[in-house]
């Protein structure tokens, strides 16, 4: 047969060590295309060594039960588990060579130490104020709406504005810090100085301590409480801004209040009326009552650092008579005096006969300029600040008669109504 290549098997006896071409076993070499067709091809098949016999191959039978995977799950396990715990161990060794750790175990946090003593809430701090008043300090609340007050007396006497229980009426009631609640009723008013006392049914409660107004000074720092907007137990802080600042408040229709205030920074909004404004010493020195704002309209008005509360010694005054009374007392100089007129003092328009006023020798059409060292503007002025004293305080002034000034003593009196 002949091809491409042109090869014959070759004929006769085989070359010395090449396979025998009649053999069976003749490979099928001469198909490959790329073998030499003059080259020899054979299969060699070894025989076993002498005396070894040669063990067949053991083939698994197919229908036999194969081992579960329990074992070679266990085994998995185990070696993740040897695993996990070399990496951590190793991690842990070099956080601790690094500084990251110690020998104890990760620690978040420093330990706890001591309290310095520099750090405790001392009854002076602030902090100490204000838990030490916060207790006395209640929630009135009136018809919808919302105030202050604080307890001067463990029988359940409260001390607020006029403005905040004005229309109260027997839904009246009070809460305190704790959560607590309690009735209350109107033990008497005073629309003119904007004080108010309410009565609480419940007994055994702690009062404030109350200060001296007359004994603070601009720049004092003072803490104010209340419930601004109706978020209860605020605490505010701030310093006296200015002292015997005259105020003339009231709305259209009802009674003109007046009275010197003291004016603080501390932030007051509405719902702060009628609540303490206290001392770095815990002690009661105003009554929070008004605020200056820009807003267009009292339901627009907020805080701008321009609060003014009535002196505690005013109130506590007036809160005294209305609780010995059921009426307080008004403190006069016995003279009607020209308002809102711009005379670089307060005019008097007429004087009373024996009044206060008459027996220190004013006439009507003096100016006064000064009461007790306080410059007067105007007529407001004196109003504001002779409700300041008590009655029966004799305060010195000065004032303007034509082009001559002169100055006197005057011996406040109670008004007589």
């Amino acid at each position: 047969m002949t091809d491409g290549w042109n090869w014959r098997r070759p004929s006769g006896p085989a070359a010395p060590g090449a396979p025998d071409p009649a053999s069976p076993w003749w490979s099928d070499a001469p198909a490959d295309p790329w073998r030499d067709p003059y080259a020899p091809a054979a299969v060699h098949v070894g025989t076993a060594p002498t005396g070894e016999v040669p063990q067949p191959e053991v083939v698994p039978d197919p229908d036999a039960p194969r081992r579960g995977l329990g074992p070679i799950l266990a085994i998995c396990l185990v070696t993740a588990l040897l695993a996990g715990g070399l990496g951590g161990t190793l991690g842990f060794v070099f956080a601790v060579r690094g500084g990251y750790a110690t020998s104890g175990g990760t620690q978040i946090g420093a330990t706890a130490q001591p309290v310095p003593e520099s750090m405790q809430r001392a009854p002076e701090t602030l902090a100490g104020v204000a838990e030490r008043v916060l207790p006395s300090v209640v929630t009135v609340r009136v018809t919808g709406a919302i105030g202050s007050g604080f307890v001067v007396s463990e029988d359940g006497y409260v001390i607020t504005n006029d403005h905040v229980v004005e229309g109260a009426n027997d839904t009246m009631s009070v809460a305190f810090s704790d959560g607590s609640t309690a009735s209350a009723e109107v033990v008497g008013r005073d629309p003119e100085s904007d004080i108010a006392v309410i009565k609480v049914a419940k007994s055994g409660l702690a009062p404030v301590a109350l200060g001296d107004s007359d004994a603070i000074a601009v720049g004092d720092p003072v803490l104010a409480f209340g419930s601004p907007l109706a978020l209860v137990n605020t605490v505010t802080s701030g310093i006296v801004s200015a002292l015997d600042r005259p105020i003339e408040a009231g709305e259209a229709g009802g009674a003109t209040r007046y009275y010197a205030a003291i004016q603080t920074d501390a932030a007051v909004n509405q719902g702060n009326s009628g609540g303490p404004l206290v001392n770095a010493a815990g002690q009661v020195i105003g009554v929070n009552s008004v605020i200056r704002s820009v807003g267009g309209t009292d339901t627009e008005a907020g805080n701008i650092g321009l609060a003014f509360a009535i002196p505690i010694n005013q109130a506590k005054r007036v809160a005294q008579d209305i609780i010995d009374t059921g009426k307080a007392r008004r403190t006069v100089i016995g003279a009607e005096v020209v308002t809102g007129e711009t005379a670089g003092g307060a005019r008097l328009r007429s004087v009373e006969p024996a009044g206060p006023a008459a027996s220190a020798g004013l006439k009507s059409g003096d100016v006064l300029t000064k009461i007790d060292g306080h410059v007067l503007e105007d007529g407001t002025d004196l109003i504001a600040l002779v409700r300041k004293y008590a009655p029966g305080a004799t305060v010195p002034v000065e004032y303007r008669r034509g082009t001559k000034s002169a100055s006197a003593s005057v011996t406040l009196a109670a008004d007589t109504n």
